[in-house]
């Protein structure tokens, strides 16, 4: 194989070392990214979540016993099911103040954009240098990673209608999605020293 001109030479520096290396890096960043827009929404589930679980204790709390006069009678100290309350009550306003509902929707949007863009990318990047694709587990993997975005984006409508089948199916989705993304990387290592090996820089 020849020094960065698999088809030619006929691209110039878009079949070099430097423009080869986009994607890996891109990807990699991307990476970390899926990791932090998955926390952003695990976080405003959790707002959600507390709020039935607070509403669950309440059904535990006991009436307030009244004196004759109709006083209420205010306990010495709260119950067990009152103090849970009160602690999940603070956790749930300042789950509210970090925005993660509004963080994780523009998170999932930048990643939808830049992945789709990036897959893409990735494959002209091999066929630029070596005039062809390769099929095989990392551009199978790429595309079922890139298919997984656009399903989990699309049940972004039913998630808003309170579907919780959507919400869970989001997870499901995601989940499989970072699996994929980690299984993924060991031949992407494999394919970057193989860009080391047969092209030259720019």
């Amino acid at each position: 194989m020849q020094d960065a001109v698999a088809v030619g030479g006929e691209f110039g520096i878009l079949e070099g070392r430097s423009f080869a290396l986009i994607h890996p890096i891109v990807m990699g960043g991307l990476f970390v990214y899926t990791l932090w827009a998955g926390y952003l929404g695990w976080q405003w589930r959790r707002v959600r979540t507390i709020q039935d679980e607070i509403n669950e204790l309440k059904k535990e709390v006991k009436p307030v016993p009244v004196t004759p006069g109709g006083t209420p009678v205010e306990p010495l100290a709260p119950s067990p099911a009152q103090a849970k309350i009160q602690i999940l009550t603070e956790e749930r306003k300042e789950l509210i103040k970090g925005s993660y509902r509004d963080r994780h929707f523009n998170a999932g949007s930048v990643l939808l954009g830049f992945g789709v863009f990036e897959a893409v990318f990735g494959g002209l990047n091999t066929w630029f240098r070596a005039g062809k694709l390769f099929p095989g587990p990392h551009l199978f993997a790429g595309a079922g990673i890139t298919v997984l975005w656009a399903a989990a984006a699309a049940l972004v409508p039913a998630m808003q209608k309170g579907n919780e089948t959507a919400r869970n199916l989001h997870i499901v989705l995601n989940t499989l999605n970072v699996l994929l993304f980690v299984w993924q990387i060991p031949t992407g290592i494999d394919i970057v020293f193989k860009v080391f090996e047969f092209t030259k820089w720019p």
